[in-house]
């Protein structure tokens, strides 16, 4: 079941980061904007918070973080040797692959914070594993279950 939550899990966000229309992905950008540097674009969203909307500031910010818990959650479940700092590693390098592709394919746009957002998502998917692993260990445990 998890190996299919994840497969689905990477469909949506290959949609989601490279062809959502919705979302500003109509198509190759003529003009490409970068940000290089780190909490520039995050300021930028709280700054001018009241002339970008809630929804905006919101999708970007929170949306960057709530996009990659799963990834930390589903590959800290599918991995024997789990731990914080490989769910820290994988999640930045996913984001960065991300990031480095729509660079390259002018799809969105390539953002340090969002790495930095993205990887903030992964170890916090990998801490909400965690949580769950331990409240299902104790339930086992009471209920006379062996692993």
């Amino acid at each position: 079941m998890g190996k299919v939550l994840f497969l689905l899990y990477v469909i949506f966000l290959i949609y989601f980061l490279f062809l959502a229309e919705w979302y500003g992905r109509t198509g190759v950008s003529e003009e490409y904007r970068y940000n290089l540097e780190l909490f520039r674009e995050i300021k930028r969203f709280i700054t001018y918070r009241e002339q970008l909307g809630t929804f905006a500031v919101l999708t970007n910010l929170a949306g960057n973080i709530v996009i990659f818990v799963p990834y930390g959650f589903f590959i800290s479940m599918a991995s024997r040797s789990r731990g914080f700092f490989k769910t820290l590693f994988f999640s930045m390098g996913l984001s960065l692959c991300v990031e480095v592709t729509q660079l390259f394919t002018r799809v969105g746009s390539f953002d340090v914070d969002d790495i930095l957002l993205n990887t903030i998502g992964g170890v916090s998917g990998y801490i909400i594993f965690l949580i769950c692993n331990g409240v299902r260990r104790k339930h086992d445990v009471r209920n006379g279950k062996k692993r």
